[in-house]
């Protein structure tokens, strides 16, 4: 027997020491911890069978008669040998300095526990509760209660003597009473009563509800919310009861007060014990079930709840299993909730164990959080309640949170948490960089890691570097222009990638990637070469920001053939820093770039690059026809004889016109214009800027017969030449394309010219002169048909 004992208490202490809860993803109300130090000792040779509950101590009694005051911790501060039997119950008053204990054996006594004994007493029949006054310190409540089969009251009286009255007697033993100020609570076997001590008056009587259990094996729970406010637990139903004033018209006989039931409802299990919290209710329940195998009941293991009372019915808020040793053979009266109102604390009393309920705080909130790893939600709970928390550390739930990602294979969202969870700590930051090594993922952490304060140590960065620069150059190019460059050693990286460059020397992203790191070691010219070769847009900007151009002297032609336009801009600007002949001289063998260096330089200024007119005009014969013609007219530099030696070379009419009636030999110049261009307009505009009549002449006898032409002469003439000359030379007979418009053209000429002279004849005689004595011509179409001759009157009808 002792044996199997033995393997009991080893199973039960094997399990935890905090009470079992249900597995449920809704987060418990309370905590549970056992009683142990003093207790633990207590309960291997005794059994417990009451206690009562203050805010500075415990007070158990036990199966052999004692009485321990105790610690909350469980350590006993005293101990009373007050009956060989059952101690059946212990009271205290509101001080804790009096106590009232009564046994199974009929022994009663009431002392005070710092000023000696005050009563005691040994009855014939057992005693099975005591209750003093609440306020037993102050000399006019030396009263208490007593109940076995009666119910007694003591009073102390003037004489120090004690005398007692009988309050209630004749339905069944007292097993249950509760003091709370002038009211006085008690259980029979037939219901609850509740008795006025002022009044001397008893105020209700609360029927019990279920017969059938035996009182003394299913006992009432009694318990006061305040003052007026009576809990009653009995079987399975509960009863909430209000204690009200009567109104004085309503007195008659009665009491004056009475008692009305604000709520009762039906529980599943039946009721050990009550206990108030807040505007909630905290039930103990012994619970039977029926095994499945065996189909036999069997006592299951008591559960704490948690409910809302409503008018007929209640809420249940939480409900826990709780695992208290030797609960197989336990009964529902073995069982009691006790409870300290200060401090929401409510003790599970059972012949062998005693454990400790508890309202829990932001520790246990962020406990069950990390529990069911919701390691997010802990977090931020610990970063609201930092002052609050004592057990937890933001940084430990913090680091737990990283550990936990990185299990579950989250590595970017583990590395980002890294950031607001190390924060500054250099230290932390370089252990979690190893860490993500370990696991081959410092590609994730590196976007996050710090890059001012806190720095890390070079080696940290540099190992980042190598391991994106053996398997991805863009993402270490990235870092490269991300990273300030002195968060490593700038020649251990540069040098690394010189030896990746040697595998691929033609790799575009380590190329610039080398010119920048050669930036950052302000090795420009390295830079700028490496720039040039690729082509970068950064190269103007390097030179500039730098003052690179000392560097650039030889490296024109690069430049130019990177981009022409940025590079000419560049050297004009800075013609202090490399001179105009140097850039010339650079690009000798490039002619079509020292041509568009030396075009820009003349849209500048036309005087600056004199000395190189005379090749301009070559450079623009081969690269810039288009803008010959206006160097050679703006130029008053270029010699004319060898512009005009390579227009003529090249064939170039214009250009060769120009130059002609520029250097004076303006008949050769309208010679060219007829016989090379065949453009009478463009021979007739250098006629009227020449203004020379011998150019007229040489015009006309070019012209007289050519129709076209002298359709155009005829458009143009007359405001420069007498059109006579022209219409007397024109042979009789020959077909002029638009005849009949440029006659009207030389008339309206004419006319305006005598009108401006104020001698203008009359248009019907002009008209005549000119056709009958000066012109029998025809008109042709453009296609030159032949056409009747022109009659006068339609003449004379156009003007």
């Amino acid at each position: 027997m002792a044996e199997a004992e033995e393997q009991e208490t080893g199973s039960l202490e094997e399990s935890t020491d905090e009470s079992e809860e249900e597995e449920s993803e809704e987060e418990p109300k309370l905590k549970y911890e056992r009683l142990s130090n003093g207790v633990t000792e207590i309960l291997q040779k005794d059994a417990a069978s009451c206690m009562t509950v203050h805010d500075k101590f415990l007070a158990l009694g036990t199966h052999y008669g004692k009485v321990y005051l105790l610690d909350v911790q469980g350590n006993i501060t005293q101990k009373f040998d007050v009956s060989p039997v059952k101690i059946n119950q212990v009271s205290l008053d509101e001080s804790g300095e009096h106590m009232g204990v009564c046994a199974e054996d009929g022994k009663v006594q009431v002392f005070g526990l710092y000023s000696g004994e005050e009563f005691h007493e040994t009855f014939d029949c057992p005693i099975k509760i005591i209750a003093v006054h609440p306020h037993f310190v102050r000399s006019s409540c030396k009263q208490f209660v007593t109940g076995g089969k009666k119910l007694l009251l003591f009073e102390r009286s003037w004489m120090s003597r004690w005398k007692s009255s009988v309050l209630h007697e004749g339905e069944g033993n007292i097993r249950s009473v509760k003091w709370r100020g002038h009211l006085i609570a008690w259980a029979n076997n037939m219901g609850v009563k509740i008795f006025d001590i002022t009044s001397k008056q008893r105020i209700t009587n609360v029927p019990r509800d279920d017969i059938s259990l035996r009182p003394d094996m299913y006992p009432c729970s009694l318990c006061w919310k305040d003052n007026v406010t009576l809990i009653i637990g009995w079987g399975t139903s509960v009863k909430i009861c209000s204690v009200k004033e009567r109104h004085a018209n309503e007195m008659r006989d009665l009491p004056s007060r009475y008692v009305e039931i604000v709520s009762q409802f039906e529980t599943e299990f039946y009721i050990s014990g009550l206990a108030p919290l807040c505007d909630q209710l905290v039930v103990l329940s012994y619970v039977k079930e029926v095994s499945e195998k065996t189909e036999r009941e069997y006592c299951a293991r008591p559960r704490l709840d948690i409910i809302q009372p409503l008018s007929e019915t209640c809420e249940e808020i939480s409900s826990d299993a709780l695992t208290v040793r030797g609960f197989q053979e336990n009964e529902c009266r073995d069982y009691h909730l006790e409870y300290s109102e200060g401090e929401s604390l409510f003790y599970i009393v059972s012949p062998r164990d005693v454990v400790v309920a508890k309202e829990r705080d932001q520790d246990d909130h962020i406990d069950w959080l990390l529990e069911k790893k919701k390691y997010e939600e802990a977090l931020m709970a610990a970063e609201i309640s930092q002052k609050n928390i004592k057990r937890h550390k933001i940084l430990d739930i913090g680091l737990a949170y990283i550990n936990h990602l990185v299990a579950r294979g989250e590595y970017d969202i583990a590395a980002r948490k890294c950031q607001k969870i190390l924060g500054k700590n250099a230290a932390l930051w370089e252990y979690e960089v190893y860490k993500f090594k370990e696991i081959g993922q410092l590609k994730a952490i590196s976007p996050y890691l710090p890059r001012g304060d806190p720095v890390l140590k070079p080696l940290i960065y540099e190992m980042i570097l190598h391991e994106f620069l053996e398997s991805d150059y863009e993402g270490f190019a990235t870092l490269i222009r991300e990273w300030p460059g002195d968060l490593y050693n700038n020649s251990v990286i540069v040098q690394a990638v010189r030896d990746h460059l040697k595998k691929d020397s033609q790799n575009r992203t380590l190329l610039k990637t080398l010119a920048e790191l050669y930036t950052y070691d302000k090795n420009y010219g390295n830079a700028l070469e490496i720039y040039l070769t690729l082509r970068h847009k950064d190269v103007f900007q390097l030179i500039h920001k730098h003052n690179l151009f000392s560097s650039i002297k030889d490296k024109i032609v690069l430049l130019m053939d990177f981009d022409s336009e940025k590079a000419v801009d560049m050297l004009l600007d800075n013609e202090d820093k490399i001179s105009i002949k140097k850039v010339v001289e650079e690009l000798e063998d490039r002619p079509e770039l020292q041509h568009v260096y030396l075009h820009k330089l003349f849209k500048r200024d036309h005087h600056k690059g004199q000395r190189y007119h005379e090749k301009q005009i070559s450079l623009y014969a081969e690269f810039d026809r288009p803008n010959l013609l206006p160097f050679l007219r703006d130029s008053i530099h270029c010699p004319l004889e060898k512009a005009l030696e390579i227009c003529q070379q090249r064939n170039f009419v214009e250009e060769t016109v120009y130059l002609l009636s520029r250097m004076g030999n303006s008949r050769s110049a309208l010679k060219m214009i007829m016989e090379e261009l065949h453009d009478v307009d463009k021979a007739i505009e250098f006629a009227k800027e020449q203004d020379d009549a011998e150019l007229w002449e040489d015009l006309i006898l070019y012209s007289i017969d050519k129709p076209p032409f002298i359709t155009g002469l005829l458009n143009n003439i007359g405001t420069h030449v007498d059109p006579i000359l022209l219409i007397h030379r024109i042979k009789e007979g020959m077909e002029i394309p638009n005849l009949r418009d440029s006659l009207v053209k030389i008339l309206q000429d004419y006319n305006l010219q005598l009108s401006r002279d104020a001698e203008e004849p009359s248009r019907p005689e002009m008209s005549h002169f000119i056709l009958k004595h000066e012109f029998g011509v025809r008109e042709s179409s453009s296609s030159v048909r032949p056409c009747k001759a022109l009659d006068v009157s339609e003449l004379d009808n156009d003007l």
